[in-house]
């Protein structure tokens, strides 16, 4: 027992974890499907998120040239990093303004520009690169699915295609098997007539976050996924789906209790209020949560 899940300390939650999946034999292998939350569930959300650092990046570069974006509200506010303003403007109208940093761009242009910045990230507290950001326990825990033939996909509120470029490097993850908020496509010919396609300022889909979870993973491989895991009010839809499967589904939830290692606070959906903070909910509906003080005796990864 001592090589499996090594990061996670001995008690009932590391327990409960492989008693679910040694006792998953008799579920079909097709059927072995997990769902695991990106921002705050694999990698660190905080003080920012990743993606959102990403896009404030190419916005201080595009105000660096045209300083009259910066008087937009939406891209106030984004520069600003006030939540309160952020919050003001509202989600959507602030998804918009930052899609229209890449409108026009091709799926390969976009790629690039991810790459370039996901090259030269470093932590806002800790300076970590980004696999320093990641966290280890979930990584064993990845490990630990695929062993037991459970196929791993990742879900994000953010850009799909931000995550999907990250996907396979960090988890291991196939770009398919990544479900988030999804960008709009335009196809066209080029100035030489060949096919191309380039992104749009539109969203395909609402953001993805809540019930949308469920719709948009059942969109994409058709599936209830058998084990979720999350950390916010934001996963609780796609957790009770999953622990409602009828084979007894797993849900797991991510307590970000640990000030000293990572940062203390109640984890809530970004696009919509919370009626109950979700570890409550977790416990009311017995979930399996995860203390990061009590459980992990790593938290990030090696960069």
């Amino acid at each position: 027992m001592t090589d499996r899940l090594p990061s996670w300390r001995p008690g009932p939650t590391r327990d409960a974890i492989i008693e679910f999946l040694d006792a998953i034999d008799d579920v079909p292998i097709d059927e072995r499907v997990a769902y695991i939350d990106n921002d705050g569930t694999l990698w660190c959300e905080k003080p920012t998120y990743v993606q959102l650092d990403f896009f404030v990046d190419a916005l201080q570069r595009r105000v660096a040239d045209d300083a009259r974006l910066a008087e937009r509200p939406e891209f106030d506010a984004v520069l600003s990093g006030d939540r309160a303003k952020l919050a003001e403007v509202g989600l959507p109208k602030v998804a918009t303004a930052v899609a229209s940093l890449f409108d026009g761009r091709t799926p390969d242009e976009f790629a690039a520009a991810v790459d370039e910045f996901i090259g030269r990230y470093r932590h806002r507290t800790t300076g970590a690169p980004i696999g320093g950001v990641v966290y280890q326990p979930m990584l064993e825990l990845i490990d630990e699915l695929r062993a037991h033939d459970v196929a791993v996909g990742v879900v994000t509120g953010g850009g799909t295609e931000f995550v999907r470029r990250v996907s396979h490097g960090l988890y291991g993850v196939e770009p398919g098997m990544v479900v988030g908020t999804m960008i709009g496509y335009q196809f066209g010919r080029d100035d030489d007539g060949r096919p191309e396609l380039r992104r749009t300022m539109s969203m395909m889909s609402a953001p993805n976050e809540g019930g949308a979870k469920i719709a948009h993973i059942q969109a994409n491989i058709g599936q209830r996924p058998l084990i979720a895991i999350g950390n916010s009010g934001g996963d609780r839809e796609m957790l009770e789906w999953a622990q409602a499967h009828p084979r007894g589904g797993l849900a797991v939830l991510i307590d970000h209790d640990d000030a000293e290692r990572e940062f203390a606070y109640a984890s809530e959906a970004a696009t919509f209020t919370d009626p109950e903070p979700i570890v409550d909910v977790g416990r009311r509906l017995g979930w399996t949560i995860v203390s990061m003080a009590t459980d992990w005796s790593t938290v990030f990864a090696t960069a």
